[in-house]
């Protein structure tokens, strides 16, 4: 049995699937991650100052207008589609064999797909809140600001709902990820390298019998994977979900096995 036989198998038999994703799970989608050769990590930017720093809750206090800028020319890719990732877990909820789709995306394209049972660890760019008056904002309404940075009606500065370095998760949040995976009956973990916590510490909760890791690239929870599939996420889905009748009239009747 080849693994994509074996991955749709188990997803025919399972009934409370919970999805873990990250940064790769977009990269099909034409954005890029944060530390691969090709990343955000390693893009040139006309500043002194790292990216992990310019990413970071004292630097955005500091010095607003450099961390916009990174912000709108590294950050937002408004042109981005959902890739066959995003449409397989959407096509997944619909038929009820999905609890959650827990993403440290930031990029809103799960729920694009059609996605309803998202947990963002680390925010959204759709969010954005007034520091001074609590106003929200769209992400059009920062991306149309005048001004590189974006200002609030009353003022103050306008600050995307993302997590920086140097803020926590959200308790709330991390309290509805711990019990969806606490009470999955198979982990997919897909398009994430595991290394940026304390989101990577929340997939060591799952007490399931079957976790499928999805990654380009060796992971150090790849010895505690009972699938593991080295492709790409959005080729492996695809084709998962062509194979379960996804996209087709009776996909949501899909019954396990």
């Amino acid at each position: 049995m080849t693994a994509i036989e074996q991955l749709t198998s188990w997803v025919k038999e399972s009934q409370r699937i919970v999805f873990f994703g990250g940064a790769g799970v977009s990269t099909e989608s034409g954005i890029p991650d944060f530390r691969s050769a090709a990343g955000i990590y390693q893009m040139e930017n006309d500043t002194p100052y790292a990216p992990e720093e310019i990413l970071s809750r004292r630097f955005f206090d500091q010095h607003p207008e450099v961390f916009y800028d990174f912000y709108k020319t590294k950050m937002i890719h408004p042109e981005a589609e959902p890739n066959a990732a995003h449409v397989f877990l959407a096509e997944l909820e619909r038929a009820g064999k999905l609890d959650a789709v827990i993403t440290q995306n930031i990029d809103g394209l799960h729920q694009l797909a059609g996605s309803r049972k998202v947990l963002e660890l680390h925010g959204s760019i759709h969010r954005n809140t007034c520091l001074g008056c609590g106003r929200a904002y769209t992400l059009d309404e920062v991306m149309r600001s005048e001004h590189t940075v974006a200002y609030c009606s009353c003022g103050g500065v306008i600050k995307p709902d993302v997590v920086l370095y140097g803020e926590s998760l959200d308790d709330g949040v991390i309290e509805r990820t711990v019990t969806a995976i606490a009470g999955a009956d198979m982990l997919l973990i897909g398009g994430t390298s595991l290394t940026v916590q304390p989101a990577a510490h929340l997939v060591t909760y799952f007490r399931g019998e079957r976790t499928v890791l999805l990654n380009a690239s060796a992971t150090a929870y790849d010895h505690r994977a009972d699938l593991l599939i080295n492709e790409p996420i959005g080729v492996v889905l695809g084709e998962v979900g062509r194979r379960l009748g996804f996209g087709s009239a009776d996909a949501p009747a899909i019954q396990g096995e």
